[in-house]
């Protein structure tokens, strides 16, 4: 039977169905795996189950020149912590969970531009602290979300969950910046560059892949030719957003706001972010319900299944 290794705990249910598949083993600390602990499971496992933090590198896999792994299952639709180049190069496969992270991650988004428009976060702070002494017309005046405009960077999967919640739910006019041109049933319209895109905005939200091609996109630059009221949001990937470029456009007003659930070197976020009161910030909370955790745990598992049965894996990358 085939060898595997589940990273971190996974819901009760996906942990019960994996033992269907093979010889399982599972780490029970919910951190990432160290170098030496990916550097054994490569030569001990037949197939691994990762997940975001576990860095298989380009430097990982040049240490083994044949490794008994054959399949990297990610748990999670992003998957820029493998290096898939060099994962092929050593004939490992690599899948991810795509379809079902979309709408849970797009909820996330909204949630984020209506806490930094409505500046709920803060106001809970207020009150939690004691300092609320009651209601009055000018109270922490925020910026009304429905009928603005939103500007999505990355039309993929959940760059349209996101257009549409923002079009039906708050009638709000859709721009967009994408490497092609998408066909939707709701309008939004696609601009030549990110730029252009974003100066027409009063909310931007990143929705792009992460790797060496989006590192960065979103610095000094686009939140210069952003409008001051308007807001940023991100829950791509961290390393997407250069963060001291937003926290220098957030502290001198270059921006009115900005709504976080990744960071460029998580767990670890800037005390300066912390520190500001125009930032909501959220502790990576994009898939975290039960259903959407086990929807991603049985995509993960239905790979491996594709694997070990000789077809090729449903969501291979």
């Amino acid at each position: 039977m085939n060898k595997i290794l589940i990273t971190r705990p996974l819901p009760a249910s996906v942990m019960q169905k994996a033992q269907t598949l093979g010889v399982i083993n599972s780490r029970a600390q919910t951190t990432p795996l160290c170098a030496d602990e990916m550097l054994s499971a490569l030569c001990d496992y037949d197939i691994i189950l990762p997940t975001l933090g576990d860095l298989f590198s380009e430097e990982i896999f040049r240490q083994i020149e044949t490794p008994r792994c054959k399949l990297l299952a990610n748990f999670g639709v992003g998957y820029n912590h493998i290096d898939v180049n060099a994962a092929k190069s050593r004939k490992i496969l690599v899948s991810n969970t795509p379809g079902a992270v979309t709408d849970a991650t797009a909820d996330i988004a909204l949630t984020l531009m209506l806490m930094t428009a409505r500046r709920a976060g803060e106001g809970e702070r207020l009150l939690r602290a004691g300092h609320w002494q009651g209601w009055h017309p000018t109270q922490m005046l925020g910026l009304h979300m429905s009928g603005k405009t939103v500007a999505i960077i990355g039309m993929g999967r959940i760059g349209e969950a996101i257009a549409r919640r923002c079009h039906f739910g708050f009638g709000m006019q859709v721009l967009y910046s994408s490497r092609s041109e998408k066909k939707m049933n709701f309008p939004a319209t696609q601009l030549p560059t990110v730029n252009e895109v974003v100066s027409k905005a009063d909310f931007v939200v990143a929705a792009v892949p992460g790797g060496a091609a989006t590192k960065h996109l979103v610095g000094q630059e686009l939140f210069a030719s952003m409008p001051s009221h308007s807001i940023f949001v991100n829950i791509s990937r961290g390393d997407v957003v250069d963060e001291a470029a937003l926290i220098t456009a957030l502290k001198t007003g270059e921006i009115g706001g900005a709504g976080l659930d990744v960071y460029e070197l998580e767990p670890a976020v800037p005390d300066a972010l912390v520190q500001l009161e125009n930032v909501t910030l959220l502790p990576h909370l994009g898939t975290a319900s039960l259903e959407v955790r086990t929807g991603m745990g049985n995509m993960a598992l239905k790979n491996i299944e594709d694997f070990i049965e000789g077809r090729i894996p449903t969501n291979l990358v």
